[in-house]
């Protein structure tokens, strides 16, 4: 039985809905701390965003065949339900136009992003 995702308190099962988080590496990991806690949501893969543009063509997306790699390697494939956040949606809004542009049809966002999760003290994190 598929267990829902509710993003909004970041009560996330890893394995009905992958999240995927932006952010730069130190961030996921919780060396970079801009937030009241570090870290990460639990079961969150993360894909430095900037890791999916090519920087020989302008800072355009990257091929869709490269990108689909890249994603599925994380598990991140379009059977899923995928959740996207960074630290303030901004990031993540650029991950959730990629991935929309790649067909993914069940994308959402998590809007209070890490800025509402690192500061909630009942917010288990990674």
């Amino acid at each position: 039985m598929r267990r829902p995702c509710r993003a909004r308190s970041i009560s996330i099962a890893r394995t009905s809905c992958p999240v995927s988080s932006p952010r730069s590496a130190a961030e996921y990991s919780g060396r970079d701390k801009r937030a009241e806690r570090a870290g990460h949501i639990p079961g969150a893969v993360n894909l430095n965003w900037v890791t999916a543009m090519d920087q020989r063509r302008k800072m355009r997306l990257k091929q869709q065949g490269e990108l689909r790699r890249m994603l599925s390697s994380l598990g991140v494939t379009p059977d899923k339900e995928i959740i996207v956040y960074c630290q303030t949606h901004h990031r993540s809004s650029h991950t959730y136009i990629m991935l929309k542009a790649l067909g993914f049809p069940n994308v959402k966002a998590y809007p209070g992003s890490w800025a509402e999760g690192g500061n909630s003290p009942d917010s288990p994190i990674g």
